[in-house]
Parts: structure tokens; C-alpha cells; sequence
């Protein structure tokens, strides 16, 4: 069975950075693409980056390009997202999956999420 635990959510200030990661144990981590997506209260979980599992192609959603980064390190089976110049339209519960894509329906396994509250 696979599992993916999420972490390093929290509260910052607009403009601030946050670090999430997500660590995938079960099966073999380095065979899987890895996606971020996220859900604000009231809203529908939405994508916000994914990466293929050599790293060598990544993707983002439009609104976060240019201020958040998708990694993985297939040695410690994590990958992260690191998020800079946060904006309190950023608040929302973080997901990690299993999968490739801007489409939840292309993943199968999802963590059980990290909240990041951005204040303005």
C-alpha cells in the first residue's frame, strides 16, 4: 500500500515562503510522477504543479508560475514545493498524489493534505 504524508504547511505572512514535502512510502518512489494540487475552502481541489519522476518535466498551473517550484529527490522517495511571494488567495489544504497531470483523474494516491494559511 502506498502512502504519502504531507508537511511543513503553516501560517505566514503575504509575501513569505513556505516549503511543503511529501514523503511516499510502499513502492518504489523513483517509478512514480508527482503532482501538487490544493482546495480552499469551498472550492474545488485545484492542480498546482507536477513533475515526472526523473524530474526532467515539470509542469505548472498559470497562477502560480514563477513563484512556486515542484522537486523530488528519489534517494530520500520525496518531493516538495517550495512557494515563495505566497498571497492570501494561496490559503488553502495542499495535496500531494501519485499521478501526472493538470487532471485529478489522472492519480491514484493522495496524502491526507497540509494546511497553508497566507495572512495579509
Amino acid at each position: 500500500q502506498v502512502q504519502l504524508v504531507e508537511s511543513g504547511g503553516g501560517l505566514v505572512q503575504a509575501g513569505g515562503s513556505l516549503r511543503l514535502s511529501c514523503a511516499v512510502s510502499g513502492r518504489t518512489f523513483s517509478t512514480y510522477a508527482m503532482g501538487w494540487f490544493r482546495q480552499a475552502p469551498g472550492k474545488e481541489r485545484e492542480f498546482v504543479a507536477t513533475i515526472s519522476w526523473t524530474g526532467a518535466n515539470i509542469y505548472y498551473a498559470n497562477f502560480v508560475k514563477g513563484r512556486f517550484t515542484i522537486s523530488r529527490d528519489n534517494a530520500k522517495n520525496t518531493v516538495y514545493l517550495q512557494m515563495n511571494s505566497l498571497k492570501p488567495e494561496d490559503t488553502a489544504v495542499y495535496y500531494c498524489a501519485t499521478g501526472w497531470g493538470s487532471d485529478r483523474a489522472g492519480y491514484e494516491y493522495w496524502g491526507q493534505g497540509t494546511q497553508v494559511t497566507v495572512s495579509s
